[in-house]
């Protein structure tokens, strides 16, 4: 009897080992991003032994990266209910919450996976840790405050220091990040992730070269390291965008390693969605549509499938494919939509409303697109970026009005790198569209824009003379006579100021006369002799224009 019992502890110890190795196995496979292959073992172990909680904690996540919320879920409260580390399933559960904006959920679940740690225990902070981290709305201070518990069980632990140097870098501590990546490599050199995070720092600096170098390194030790390749693609996507003359060239660098690290992890539907991302990136939207095409036959109903082929379908010249895609993908409730759906789908409405010549609109339809493009600004800022290329598209076909509605979302991102020429353009617009109606019919709103947009050129490069009687031609739209004189005036100061040669130019001496006898018609309303000064000016600048002559005939 005493046998049997001492040969069931020792099978029972066995399997506890197997099942160690499999988990370990496992991490190394979600590390590589084979994610299919991770899920697939994850399955497997959970069938055979459904009391390893940690298993079910670790396919949660999986479902959680991939944005699967239900199946992560689902999971997470099945894991909950095993004989072994069901505790680590709230914290996946607890990540739930804060993606669901509810911290207070989750930091109640958070505490009750402490409760349940044993003493020496730390693995537990390291996921708590990476739960604060990688959600929609990352909280890297609470992240590093969790570590600091797991410092204080095992400050050496190589997993301690590659979760530090994360928040560290999240927190845009670099030198702190680097430091604990360093470290983690040093500690154990097979955590290459840690290796490949020096480079991604590098990356984050601009220093391009510096970074393909640190990425080489890693290949020379790991050439089968997965991820590694995907830093690549990142790396030479914005070498591309910052060195415009070798964009092309850098791009298909780019695209070669995506596809070298396609070939390392698997071409599932999942890594078949992140090279769709990439391809989004990359701006290479026949790819995208091959690749989207490739994702229905595998699951017509994943609904992310609908994003990739609305995008594709757009930039591809598609219209209503466009529309139908990203209108059922936007409906559904269940899906995480993103500016870039909204944008998209506005874009597409407009294009629609659009005749063919790009001489009329629906007015209806192009309103539409103009919401929803609002929609996706108002979720991410930068989105609006580039939209003034649109804008000056319709302000070319003399579509004034409907480039002013796009120019003015394209504004309201200050860091745009065209910010300054779509304000320029908007004031045009705005301008353009009330020229010539009678005072009843200008839209004073819209007109006190123009002027704004036009003071945001004059205030960044002052030397922009032309803004100057822009803004005071809208400032006598508006009947602001001394707005308009003083617009006027900062134009003849800044040209008298760069000399005769300047003041003799046949376009110049055209504005000059446009601003002396307006800013002279202006006076006329509110003081005589100024008016009869400025009418005399224009008359130097040009003594057969008929409408001084008479002007002042008229006041002397």
């Amino acid at each position: 009897m005493n046998k049997i019992k001492f040969l069931s502890i020792a099978l029972f110890a066995s399997a506890s080992v197997l099942q160690a190795q499999d988990i370990d196995e496992v991490k190394k496979q979600i590390d590589a991003e084979q994610f299919q292959k991770a899920k697939t073992s994850l399955k497997s172990i959970i069938k055979s032994n459904p009391s390893e909680g940690k298993a079910f904690f670790l396919l949660g996540n999986i479902y959680l990266k991939q944005s699967v919320i239900d199946s992560a879920k689902i999971t997470y409260n099945e894991g909950l209910k095993a004989k072994d580390d069901a505790h680590f399933n709230n914290i996946g559960l607890g990540q739930i919450d804060l993606e669901n904006n509810n911290p207070t959920a989750a930091k109640a679940k958070f505490e009750s996976v402490k409760n349940d740690m044993r003493k020496k225990d730390f693995e537990e902070y390291i996921y708590i840790a990476k739960a604060y981290m990688n959600n929609s709305n990352p909280d890297y201070k609470a992240a590093l405050a969790t570590l600091e518990l797991a410092k204080e069980k095992n400050a050496d632990e190589p997993q301690v220091l590659l979760a530090f140097g994360d928040a560290y870098y999240g927190d845009k501590n670099q030198n702190q990040a680097f430091s604990n990546y360093r470290n983690a490599f040093q500690a154990d050199n097979s955590l290459i992730r840690a290796k490949v995070q020096l480079g991604v720092l590098l990356k984050g600096a601009k220093a391009y070269q510096e970074a393909v170098a640190a990425y080489n390194e890693v290949i020379a030790l790991s050439p089968n390291y997965a991820p590694v390749y995907r830093e690549l693609a990142e790396t030479y996507y914005y070498w591309a965008l910052n060195v415009p003359g070798r964009y092309d060239e850098y791009i298909k660098q780019a695209l070669s390693y995506y596809e070298k690290y396609m070939t390392l992890t698997d071409y599932s539907l999942d890594s078949r969605m992140r090279h769709a991302d990439f391809l989004i990136l990359a701006k290479d939207y026949k790819a995208l549509e091959v690749e989207a095409n490739k994702m229905k036959e595998l699951d017509k109903v994943n609904p992310r499938i609908l994003r990739y082929l609305g995008y594709a379908a757009f930039e591809n010249g598609h219209i209503d494919e466009a529309i139908s895609s990203l209108e059922e993908f936007i409906k559904n409730p269940s899906n995480k939509v993103i500016s870039l759906d909204y944008l998209y789908l506005g874009q597409a409405k407009i294009k629609k409303g659009t005749n063919a010549d790009a001489t009329a609109v629906d007015p209806a339809l192009y309103a539409e697109g103009i919401a929803l493009i609002k929609k996706a600004v108002e979720l991410e800022p930068s989105v609006a970026d580039g939209l003034g290329d649109l804008g000056k598209e319709y302000y070319e076909k003399k579509m004034f009005k409907e480039a002013a509605a796009i120019l003015e979302i394209a504004t309201s991102y200050n860091e745009s790198r065209t910010f300054l020429l779509d304000n320029y353009y908007l004031g045009n617009a705005i301008y353009f569209d009330n020229a010539g109606k009678p005072v009843a019919e200008r839209d004073t709103i819209a007109l006190k824009k123009a002027d704004i947009a036009y003071g945001n050129v004059l205030k960044a490069s002052p030397e922009t003379v032309d803004a100057y009687v822009s803004r005071a031609r809208t400032n006598s739209l508006l009947e602001d006579d001394q707005a308009m004189i003083k617009y006027y005036q900062e134009y003849i100061d800044h040209v008298t100021a760069k000399g005769p040669e300047e003041l003799a130019k046949p376009n110049v001496k055209a504005k000059l006369l446009e601003a002396y006898s307006t800013m002279a018609a202006g006076y006329a309303n509110f003081d005589k002799p100024k008016a009869i000064e400025y009418f005399k000016k224009a008359l130097e600048v040009d003594p057969t224009n008929e409408y001084s002559i008479q002007a002042l005939k008229t006041l002397q």
